[in-house]
């Protein structure tokens, strides 16, 4: 059996390997394909442990931050990936297998005790689509977040980077649409659950504030504010979005949370 210490390091080395055979292949064109196999590799060793570990558990792995990790390291390579099919922009998918790996990191220092069973709560159909649209959102808006970050260092270093702004746009725009609909199913999931679709729950407020944050973003984009300084915002807006998911949970706040089981 299969367990998460062996797929994790397996991924890391994957992306390692691929990475540094990337190098290589900028010189020798022959090896593109066995670097991009090697790096998709990772994300396919992290989704089939994934799709074990649910079958194991009897339930969607998706309920502490722990796995939740899992996703994110397994869905954010893809995003650079598909960034360099789409605008042939390469240097994305280092910082995003780079990302990747220190999630898995994370979980390998601090292992869990997972639970097959689920809270009531947790019980719903809107458990699912609620859950992966968040993570799908997370995952677009940091991969926007890390691209703003190398469009910054370009401009502190006087290069101009038009294409990268165009795709953290992009990114952050799409983020945002996954983000909306986080919340709209996260209200009807909140109906069905405890019969309000809002309480002002400390998680709540800060989805709310991280929606507003990006939200922010797209009306001084619309409004023709300079390109260069919106990239800092996206750069720093992932800080919000980071405190929503794991920071709020050390809130004293948080500690009579009804997302409490989120925490690990």
């Amino acid at each position: 059996m299969i367990t998460f210490t062996t797929a994790a390091i397996l991924a890391i080395a994957c992306w390692s390997l691929g990475s540094i055979v990337s190098i290589f292949a900028r010189r020798t064109p022959v090896l593109k394909v066995p670097a991009f196999l090697l790096a998709f590799g990772g994300s396919v060793v992290m989704i089939s442990f994934i799709a074990f570990y649910w079958s194991i558990l009897d339930r969607p792995p998706l309920r502490t931050l722990g796995e939740t990790r899992l996703w994110y390291a397994a869905l954010i390579p893809l995003v650079g990936f598909l960034v360099e099919y789409r605008w042939k922009i390469d240097w994305l998918k280092y910082y995003c297998m780079a990302l990747a790996g220190f999630f898995l990191v994370i979980n390998l220092l601090h292992p869990e005790v997972f639970d097959k069973t689920l809270m009531p709560a947790l019980q719903s159909p809107w458990f699912i689509p609620h859950v992966v649209v968040y993570l799908v959102g997370y995952v677009l808006l940091a991969a926007s977040s890390v691209t703003a970050l190398h469009n910054v260092s370009l401009q502190l270093r006087a290069k101009k980077n038009v294409t990268g702004e165009s795709v953290s746009h992009y990114l952050a725009l799409l983020g945002f649409v996954f983000l909306s609909f986080g919340l709209i199913f996260g209200a009807l999931w909140a109906k069905e659950a405890w019969g309000h679709y809002w309480t002002w729950d400390p998680k709540e407020t800060w989805a709310f504030l991280s929606w507003l944050a990006y939200l922010g973003y797209l009306h001084a984009y619309r409004y023709n504010i300079e390109r260069s300084k919106l990239q800092w915002y996206l750069a720093l807006a992932f800080v919000v979005l980071l405190v929503c998911w794991f920071g709020v949970n050390y809130l004293p706040s948080a500690q009579n949370s009804v997302h409490t089981y989120t925490q690990s």
